[in-house]
């Protein structure tokens, strides 16, 4: 049994679906060789076969997932004996996977996220945005089963995107540390090393660059600067500024408005 769902392509950005289906192959059965233009990924249920990919040849199992990238031939064939059942998925994606595959993937909640793919049947014009919400899933699934091999780099990207993103908010480097559960000073020396500035520097210096653009690029108010950098106290944020600036805000908005 083939079953092909039609798919518009919506062109979203990121991971954007092109084709979904599954198959009950018959034995023997072979497709390519082939190129395509996008990525495709075959979870197999049950059975098995052989993907070829680059002159090697590479036996998939159930629970596995082959994997074809755009631009590169391929051939796969069902096992006589034995043919596969598979759900597969096609997608395009913008710039580079966010997350590394190999010809052959195993990855636990895989046959969890490819049947619930199933689902897109039920959609319209949502078809897509399911689906795509489906692969994200798979790339999380992967992403957790990765071996990071410097987990410390792992706690400093999540530092510094809680900074990136909350630092209007009254945050502390305290607060950061047990956000990660980390101790605080493990955390400050494990930022400078990698970094090269502690964690209250960065966040300081964070913090006045934003307020120095909502000045200058947004036409804002000291005031509405300070509040929105994550300074409750107008007099504290003008003392800083001009520690840092060598003006106060108010001289700093003059000189860059002078210009």
């Amino acid at each position: 049994m083939h079953h092909a769902e039609l798919i518009v392509n919506r062109k979203y950005g990121g991971l954007n679906p092109v084709q979904f289906g599954y198959e009950d192959c018959c034995p023997g059965h072979t497709y390519g060789p082939a190129v395509r233009g996008h990525w495709l990924l075959h979870y197999v249920k049950s059975g098995c076969g052989i993907l070829y990919r680059e002159g090697r040849e590479y036996p998939v199992q159930p629970g596995e997932i082959f994997v074809i990238p755009p631009s590169l031939e391929t051939i796969y064939s069902a096992d006589r004996e034995n043919p596969w059942e598979y759900i597969w998925i096609g997608f395009t994606c913008e710039g580079e996977l966010p997350v590394k595959l190999a010809p052959v993937v195993r990855c636990p909640g895989a046959g969890r996220i490819f049947e619930k793919m199933k689902q897109c049947e039920q959609y319209e014009t949502g078809k897509c945005a399911f689906l795509s919400g489906m692969l994200w899933q798979f790339v999380g699934a992967m992403l957790e089963t990765e071996q990071s091999p410097a987990k410390g780099s792992e706690y400093i990207q999540k530092a510094i995107n809680y900074m990136d993103t909350e630092y209007m908010r009254s945050i502390t480097v305290e607060e950061i540390a047990k956000r990660l559960n980390l101790n605080r000073s493990y955390f400050s020396a494990l930022f400078r090393r990698q970094v090269g500035v502690s964690p209250r520097e960065y966040l300081l210096d964070l913090r006045l660059k934003k307020a120095a653009e909502i000045m200058i690029d947004y036409g804002g108010t000291p005031t509405v600067a300070a509040v929105s950098a994550g300074y409750s106290d107008i007099y504290q944020f003008s003392k800083i500024f001009k520690e840092k600036y060598g003006m106060s805000p108010r001289a700093y908005i003059k000189a860059y408005r002078g210009k």
